[in-house]
């Protein structure tokens, strides 16, 4: 295989470095083969070391690389997973001068050993097991951490996204009161069924069946025998307000009748209690979340400025993709993360499917209820619901939804990278577009036909006739009217004249001949 000239000028890429096309084009060979040299062999961490996480054991491996010939020496130990033995890993680490440590993320497990990792000053890296996975046939515990050793060092290992200690806090508390909002939401639905199998339809007369007023009746049907229960007593639990459409006549229709069949009574009574310890512990995150709103309490005040985001959902976002934006590549990194990116499955000129990815299990509903509360704003802030309108004459209301989600993470990641608030570059054109909406009237009807570039004739001409005046030539125009329909009705009789059939004698005998 022969090799240009130029074959000395062949130069050594290096990972995220750029080159001319001038550069580049001393890397092909005659048969058009590019040529690609590693900087450094191929091994970015001469000394590392991985882990292979199990509920009860460690196996733990340092590779160590050879400057010279760049053969790997691994050192393989098992350790257990309980406290002290960890500790022990950590230092048996750096006594071979590990400072990068690889491990998988199985299930729970890997959290305590991350911790103490990154508490003795080693930096551990979390990857998904699918990118480290061993052969069929050759998986052992010990062969797991070799390998995971050797793809290390390369640098073929794809790391996870794992936000610093505050943030991970921040994270474990949003996500625990979301799924006690979750659970208050189930116990409620569980309060309202028990209520209609008991013939309460305080949830027809009310618009809120657990509002001030609803929950009063309730507890007080729940604690009285039905025999002492009064409806003097039940009007009095009433809590007047103006907006208040129901009578006491409907709110009474509601409630007689009802009898608590079997144990009805005593579940609708747990059922509160859980209630009321639910609203307690999420009172006590509450309070836990409010010394990170005052930490981070700039940045919420950005995030804010955007339609649709509030200052619980702000924290919420914050606790999912930190504060610090340089994790990420760039905005379109993050909108992949997060499961907002679509697919581009296209072959043979084909789309195939054009489906999200499946990440960001908590993020992405989120930036959907945020999306779907700016998609609403017509009066204080359009810019989303103009985007949307236009998105979903194409392409749906879901896939709308969605890239308004992404447009919308977009935005967050740049007002954190910028600390800037809500200000897109379109954002005055779609806003003046909302606002500046033609109807149809005569002043709009003819400034159009100037653009177009109509004569002064024509436009004095509908300016009449939108006014309802006659024009004075008006007779001429009529006379020139009547004048084409004769010509017209002329034209007619000629050509229907044509098509009668002409009579001609033959030997003194008519004929008929029909015109072609």
């Amino acid at each position: 295989m022969a090799v240009k000239n130029n074959r000395n000028q062949v130069k050594h890429l290096k990972s995220g470095g750029s080159y001319s096309s001038e550069e580049l084009r001393f890397l092909r060979l005659d048969d058009g083969t590019t040529v690609v040299h590693s900087a450094d062999g191929d091994i970015r961490r001469p000394v590392c070391a991985a882990i292979d996480v199990h509920k009860e054991i460690l196996m733990a491996a340092v590779c160590k690389t050879d400057t010279e010939t760049l053969k790997a020496t691994f050192y393989v130990r098992k350790f257990t997973t309980m406290n002290s033995d960890i500790r022990s890993m950590a230092l048996w680490l750096k006594e071979y001068g590990v400072q990068d440590v690889c491990m998988e993320s199985t299930g729970k497990y890997w959290i305590p050993v991350f911790n103490i990792l990154e508490q003795n000053s080693i930096k551990p890296i979390l990857t998904h097991p699918k990118y480290v996975k061993q052969a069929k046939g050759q998986k052992t515990d010990f062969r797991d951490a070799v390998h995971m050793a050797s793809m290390f060092r390369m640098d073929l290992v794809v790391s996870s996204y794992i936000p610093p200690a505050d943030i991970r806090d921040l994270r474990e508390l949003c996500r625990y009161r979301l799924k006690l909002t979750y659970m208050r939401t189930s116990e409620k639905n569980r309060f309202q069924n028990s209520m209609t199998i008991s013939k309460v339809r305080l949830d027809s007369v009310f618009s809120d069946p657990f509002g001030k007023s609803a929950s009063a009746i309730m507890e007080y049907l729940i604690s009285t025998e039905p025999d002492e229960v009064s409806d003097d007593e039940i009007l009095r639990l009433i809590y007047r307000r103006g907006n208040m459409k129901a009578s006491d006549e409907d709110i009474l229709d509601s409630i007689h009748g009802y009898e608590f069949i079997g144990v009805q009574r005593d579940k609708l009574q747990i059922i509160s209690l859980h209630l009321s310890q639910i609203e307690e512990c999420i009172g006590l995150i509450d309070r836990k979340l409010e010394y990170y709103r005052q930490k981070y309490t700039g940045i919420i005040r950005h995030l804010t400025t955007m339609v649709g985001i509030t200052p619980a959902s702000a924290l919420y976002i914050l606790g999912e993709i930190g504060t610090d934006m340089s994790v990420w590549r760039d905005d379109a990194s993050l909108a992949c993360w997060a499961g907002l990116s679509p697919a581009n499955n296209a072959s043979a000129g084909k789309k195939k499917s054009t489906r999200i990815g499946n990440g960001g299990h908590y993020l992405k509903p989120l930036l959907v209820q945020c999306a779907l509360a700016a998609v609403k704003s017509t009066k204080k802030d359009p810019y989303f619901r103009r985007k949307y309108e236009t998105l979903k004459k194409r392409r749906g209301h879901k896939k709308a939804i969605i890239a308004i989600a992404r447009k919308m993470l977009v935005a967050i990641y740049h007002m954190i990278r910028d600390d800037a608030d809500f200000l897109p570059v379109d954002h005055r054109e779609i806003i003046q577009n909302t606002k500046t909406t033609k109807g149809l009237n005569l002043k709009n009807v003819i400034a159009f036909l100037k653009d177009q570039g109509a004569d002064d004739d024509t436009i004095r001409l509908v300016e009449v006739q939108c006014s309802g005046k006659v024009p004075e030539t008006a007779d001429a125009c009529g006379k020139a009217s009547a004048d084409k329909e004769a010509k017209e009705k002329q034209s007619a009789s000629e050509c229907a004249d044509a098509f009668q059939p002409i009579q001609e004698s033959v030997n003194g005998s008519p004929v008929l001949i029909s015109g072609s």
